[in-house]
């Protein structure tokens, strides 16, 4: 029977991105399921969600259920900062669902870079963004950003840590209004405060966003980001890697953490992002290691808001026997209706709880 028939949207798409990243040269990554706590405890802003389950091991030792994976594979790495490591993962992570009433486990697919980061490598998991996204649909958009324009723009406010976290926050969300008040009670100069609500609000294709971008240079940090983002688009345009990406300054990421490039990924009838990533050399800093980081994650939970006939019905035929069937006959009729790819129920009973897209009767005297 074709693999195809047997593997549900979720498994095909698994089997896809694991393929695609390993024909780059990443290599699969395999875990523990369990990290010691006080790793996400210590870095509970990186994480998605700051519900962590926590049990203590035969020895007394709190450990954790993973919620999340580039932390543990950013601590078990060895740091090099010249040799490359390329990482592909396919893990669980567990987390507490939004109404605290349950656990969930949740399956994500992504790769990480761990090493020297040139504008190549930047390019090429960019890319390999982009082409996981359309190994799931070809209605995608991969949307991309620079943390340094941010960075650099609050840097030249003199705001405290958590007041540039607050306008980080805002950008995040297009929300031009708040961004100009915490501005105004903080006594932020008018002509940097509206470079911040032009940044939240900046989106739309490569040609058109740069050069809005470059009139948003204040200073060293915002001039290095604008040099790399347009060195990044240029050598994905230049290798016919630039379609269906756009630039979107609303793609934020934590700022103590995330310190160049960041991107989202979104699918035509998915809400909210799919797949998200971006450059994290300040978390491997925090951790004591000296090697630059980009990396992604593809969110395999959201695939079920597309809706695939393959995944909607539990078989093809429901193949329904009387008892004046003998079972070499039904065999032979389910061998039949396989070779032509199908999915096969057979049952001497009519089935109601089974999904089908086609009944056949085999029989007359029916149960």
């Amino acid at each position: 029977m074709p693999e195809n028939t047997v593997l549900s949207f979720e498994e095909k798409v698994a089997m896809k991105l694991t393929k695609l990243f390993a024909s780059f040269g990443y290599k699969k990554f395999k875990m523990s399921k369990f990290e010691e706590y006080d790793l996400y405890i210590e870095n509970k802003s990186f994480l998605k969600s700051e519900n962590i389950i926590a049990f203590n091991d035969p020895t007394g030792k709190l450990l954790a259920l993973k919620p999340d994976v580039t932390l543990s594979i950013a601590k078990n790495t060895a740091d090099n900062e010249t040799e490359p490591r390329k990482l592909f993962y396919s893990e669980n992570v567990y987390r507490v669902s939004g109404n605290m009433h349950e656990f969930k486990e949740i399956n994500q697919i992504g790769l990480e870079l761990i090493g020297n980061i040139d504008n190549y490598s930047l390019c090429e998991v960019l890319n390999i963004a982009k082409l996981s996204l359309k190994e799931i649909s070809d209605s995608y958009v991969l949307d991309i950003s620079h943390m340094g324009l941010l960075i650099g723009l609050l840097e030249s406010t003199g705001l405290p840590y958590d007041a540039r976290e607050e306008i980080s926050a805002y950008i995040g969300t297009k929300n031009s209004h708040e961004i100009r008040r915490v501005c105004s009670e903080n006594g932020v100069d008018s002509s940097i405060c509206e470079k911040l609500t032009t940044l939240a609000s900046l989106y739309g294709s490569i040609d058109k966003i740069l050069p809005e971008a470059e009139k948003l240079i204040v200073n060293e940090t915002t001039e290095n980001a604008v040099k790399e983002l347009k060195n990044v688009c240029s050598t994905l345009k230049a290798s016919g890697n630039a379609d269906n990406i756009n630039i979107d300054f609303s793609v934020v990421s934590d700022i103590s953490y995330y310190n160049g490039i960041t991107f989202r990924g979104f699918i035509e009838n998915v809400p909210g992002s799919i797949l998200s990533g971006g450059r994290y050399d300040n978390l491997l800093t925090k951790l004591g290691k000296s090697s630059g980081a980009v990396g992604f994650a593809v969110y395999m939970d959201l695939l079920s808001f597309l809706n695939k006939d393959s995944d909607r019905f539990d078989t093809d035929v429901l193949l329904v026997y009387g008892k004046d069937v003998s079972a070499q006959e039904v065999f032979a009729k389910v061998n039949e209706l396989q070779s032509s790819g199908n999915r096969v129920f057979a049952s001497c009973v009519e089935c109601k709880n089974i999904k089908y897209k086609t009944k056949v009767v085999l029989g007359e005297d029916m149960a």
